[in-house]
């Protein structure tokens, strides 16, 4: 049975008139809003906490190669992978995320001679072409250490990806000059 008009309108000018549930009305226009950016924020600054990890470890194992202890233990690639993944903290997902590039370049060249060209393609896809040269006393070395950082906010329309597969491509280096250690250097693969 239907209402009579008097008595919709007077239902109408109490609801107009209650203001209980306002807030929570309120709340629910902007918390999208706010959990986004809130969300945006903590995954930025995990980005850049992984990335300062990241560096930190490059300089600590890069010591190695400059110190010709790597050198002088024959190392391999994937011994100095193990030796990279023992110092990085639970993060990082080691064994199938990082990559290890290390190159030398003769040092009568010095450091004009070094290229450390961004490994990522014209697609924006990562290009796993990664060297093992520790080079001999004296020589110029570049030891570079990626890590494809999973972004989870991107859905939400904050986008920091910069690669095709929707990860963030961490980057750190070290470069320095071979001290003398008297080992012969390790070949190159």
């Amino acid at each position: 049975m239907p209402l009579p008009a008097h008595s919709f309108t007077r239902l109408l000018h109490r609801f107009r008139r209650n203001r209980r549930g306002a807030t929570a009305v309120e709340f629910a226009m902007v918390a999208p809003l706010f959990f986004g950016l809130l969300f945006a924020i903590i995954e930025v600054a995990m980005i850049f906490f992984a990335s300062q990890v990241l560096e930190t470890v490059t300089q600590d194992s890069a010591r190695m190669i400059m110190t010709g202890q790597a050198q002088g233990a024959s190392y391999t690639q994937q011994q100095f992978k193990d030796y990279v993944c023992g110092q990085v903290n639970p993060l990082f997902d080691c064994a199938n995320g990082i990559s290890v590039d290390v190159r030398s370049y003769p040092a009568a060249t010095g450091f004009s001679s070094v290229n450390i060209a961004p490994p990522i393609d014209s697609n924006n896809a990562f290009i796993p072409a990664m060297k093992w040269c520790p080079g001999k006393d004296g020589d110029v070395v570049v030891v570079r250490l990626f890590y494809q950082w999973p972004l989870f906010v991107t859905k939400l329309g904050f986008n920091v990806a910069n690669l095709a597969n929707g990860k963030r491509l961490l980057t750190a280096t070290a470069t320095f000059k071979n001290e003398p250690s008297g080992t012969a250097g390790a070949t190159c693969s």
